[in-house]
């Protein structure tokens, strides 16, 4: 079904045919034919645009037109699809490597839920919050990747929920004194994880956990926009509306710019 919507667009005599947008597009919507790189189907690409900073030549940008309908099943019969053909090759003796790796199995210390408070915390708590010269931990629970925490986690309930991007966290030099304190915190790489995946959770967090505003921490980088965007899709899918804060970063861990949406 054709919708209008935003979808990658290449320019064909920007593009050399380098590849470095290939492996930075999930859904495996971009390969490169014939010396120059395509989108395969117009339905496997979400656009999010997690491949536009790959690009060294400015060959990409997401445009606004009628295109197919992005079709999560398809993307995901399709990397199927890829992923054993590529397997096939390993054990026939080739040399290339299954798209994807494994997931961790279930059990991993990392998935287990834990709640242990602010700085402060009282004698009994077995997880002390570090206290570094003058500055101490505001993370008050654990796991904190957005695939790892259940919709239904205790420390999302009724919180002021930080979404952070993993290089926008590593980046601002004081973000457990400005952001973490005080809110349940998630974050994730909107260029290299699973977009849809994470629509899919958020959907179910703000269906569920009646969360009370959202700040977003993002880099300066086009892609990592696409946090926001996985944001607002799962809100939409969700049916609410919360409060929303958009914070940009530079690699030199300053704030650029604060957008709040009404309340």
């Amino acid at each position: 079904m054709k919708v209008k919507r935003k979808i990658i667009e290449i320019n064909d005599e920007l593009c050399n045919g380098c590849g470095q947008c290939v492996p930075s597009c999930a859904e495996g919507a971009i390969q490169i034919i014939d010396g120059k790189a395509r989108l395969v189907a117009e339905k496997y690409c979400d656009g999010l645009g997690a491949c536009l900073g790959e690009c060294p030549t400015g060959a990409l940008k997401i445009t606004e037109r009628m295109a197919d309908d992005f079709d999560a099943a398809s993307v995901q019969e399709y990397l199927n699809h890829q992923e054993s053909r590529e397997a096939h090759q390993v054990k026939a003796g080739e040399t290339r490597q299954p798209r994807q790796e494994a997931s961790l199995a279930c059990g991993c210390p990392s998935t287990h839920l834990e709640s242990f408070g602010q700085s402060g915390s009282g004698p009994g708590d077995s997880h002390p919050a570090c206290q570094c010269a003058d500055t101490a931990s505001g993370l008050s629970h654990w796991p904190v990747q957005i695939r790892l925490v259940p919709p239904s986690a205790p420390f999302l309930k009724e919180a002021d929920l930080l979404v952070t991007a993993d290089c926008a966290a590593v980046a601002y030099p004081d973000l457990h004194r400005d952001f973490l304190s005080g809110r349940a915190v998630l974050m994730g790489c909107p260029k290299f994880d699973q977009a849809e995946e994470y629509i899919r959770k958020f959907t179910a967090i703000f269906q569920t956990a009646k969360i009370k505003r959202i700040t977003i921490l993002m880099m300066e980088v086009p892609c990592c926009s696409g946090l926001s965007i996985i944001v607002e899709r799962g809100l939409a899918a969700a049916g609410v509306t919360i409060p929303v804060e958009r914070i940009r970063v530079s690699s030199r861990g300053e704030i650029l710019d604060r957008k709040a949406s009404a309340d």
